[in-house]
């Protein structure tokens, strides 16, 4: 595996699109960021969703790509799992993958997460991954490949995480036709 990664949902494919998520950790700081856009098809229905939230306690925050209701339910559930393990990100991730992998309603669901805290980075799957970039960089959704470039392009010269979040999201606006540049961005410092 690379150093930093880029996924789709469970079945992504031409029908699946509408979201960048990206994430960067340097320097003492995790910054997420993502676009505001959701589509159906190749129609625009909402330009400021917000996809990126803060959570237990606003030390966790976690951006999501795939469909709304089924993101929505995973950041309760996520909540619930940081509740019961005491705002233990790495727990709660790896106890919310092993659900979601075995629940039968829950493996239905088509989404994914990136989250962190102040000292780790994590993405979710379905398909019960738990993963952490090596470099802290990670992106998810339509645009993250050319957000996940663009990131790692911006590593050596940039020196804070939210100004590479920042201008690695705007790249990927302008190339994909499915990411808009209504960011949400939200920081934690270590």
């Amino acid at each position: 595996m690379s150093n930093s990664t880029s996924y789709a949902p469970n079945g992504a494919g031409p029908g699946w699109r509408g979201t960048t998520i990206l994430c960067v950790r340097k320097d003492g700081k995790f910054a997420i960021g993502g676009d505001g856009q959701v589509s159906i098809g190749d129609t625009v229905v909402k330009g400021n969703a917000r996809k990126v939230r803060r959570l237990y306690n606003d030390q966790v925050v976690a951006g999501f790509a795939g469909a709304t209701a089924d993101a929505l339910s995973l950041f309760e559930r996520l909540e619930a799992k940081l509740e019961q393990h005491s705002g233990r990100l790495a727990r709660s991730c790896v106890e919310l993958a092993k659900d979601w992998r075995t629940d039968r309603n829950l493996r239905r669901l088509e989404a994914m997460l990136i989250v962190g805290d102040a000292e780790d980075t994590f993405l979710i799957t379905g398909a019960g991954d738990v993963l952490e970039p090596e470099n802290g960089v990670a992106a998810i959704g339509s645009g993250g490949n050319f957000a996940l470039s663009a990131a790692r392009a911006l590593l050596d010269y940039e020196t804070d995480a939210e100004t590479i979040v920042r201008k690695a999201m705007a790249i990927a606006a302008e190339i994909c036709v499915y990411t808009n540049n209504a960011l949400t961005v939200e920081v934690i410092e270590s």
